[in-house]
């Protein structure tokens, strides 16, 4: 998951649409993530020793991932978010909006893809398909 405590999010579906907050807690087994003061529930307890006096509390209870965005601290626009391993091996998170993370890293570079199939692959696998279409018929 990309997300991490700490980060600035915007929900962008649901009823807290358009509200911007911190992340507290990352769920990646699930997906979900816990944020400050949104997705809020009412949760009605019993008195008990813990909370003698029992009552209605408030709970910001876990949301999807996809239903948030990450904000670029730079430009405060929500953006995805990256990363981009650097020439001293190190991995680095970037927001793609802006291309950088704090002003450290640079833009990243799609990969070149490599050559089709081998000639060798090519031929056995042409070999292949015509023993099994030479069989006699009964």
């Amino acid at each position: 998951m990309k997300l991490k405590r700490g980060d600035k999010i915007i929900v962008i579906r649901g009823r807290d649409k358009g509200k911007t907050s911190t992340i507290t807690r990352v769920l990646p087994a699930t997906g979900q993530v816990v944020v400050e003061n949104l997705n809020i529930a009412k949760r009605h307890t019993k008195p008990s020793q813990k909370q003698p006096r029992g009552g209605i509390l408030e709970i910001a209870k876990p949301m999807p991932v996809s239903k948030i965005m990450a904000l670029d601290p730079t430009t405060g626009k929500p953006a995805r978010i990256g990363y981009v391993i650097k020439a001293d091996g190190t991995k680095e998170r970037i927001f793609k909006v802006s291309a950088n993370h704090e002003g450290k890293a640079t833009k990243a570079k799609k990969p070149v893809k490599p050559a089709s199939r081998p000639a060798a692959k090519a031929e056995t696998a042409k070999s292949d398909n015509s023993k099994s279409k030479s069989g006699t018929k009964s």
